[in-house]
């Protein structure tokens, strides 16, 4: 059931408190017509993480990760190395 707002006048609108602090997407369909979507936004330069490829290797990564916890590292050891 729709419910009838006004626009204010710095062009916004409320859309209740149950929806405060919640992500949408606003999507203008046709002149004077918005679709409004909750849901979840993925900065642009952070979607390659969300392709299928990519995904494959991070869950092998974590998988590694947690299998192989960190180790303590002699730093001067490490050193002796580069030179």
């Amino acid at each position: 059931m729709g419910i009838i707002k006004t626009i204010g006048s710095s062009g916004q609108i409320s859309l209740g408190k149950k929806f405060a602090g919640q992500t949408v997407l606003v999507d203008e369909i046709q002149a004077g017509v918005w679709m409004v979507k909750v849901g979840r936004f993925i900065p642009d330069n952070e979607k390659w993480l969300h392709g299928p490829d990519v995904q494959a290797e991070l869950n092998e990564a974590i998988a590694w990760a947690e299998k192989n916890p960190p180790k303590d590292t002699n730093f001067e050891e490490l050193e002796a190395q580069g030179t």
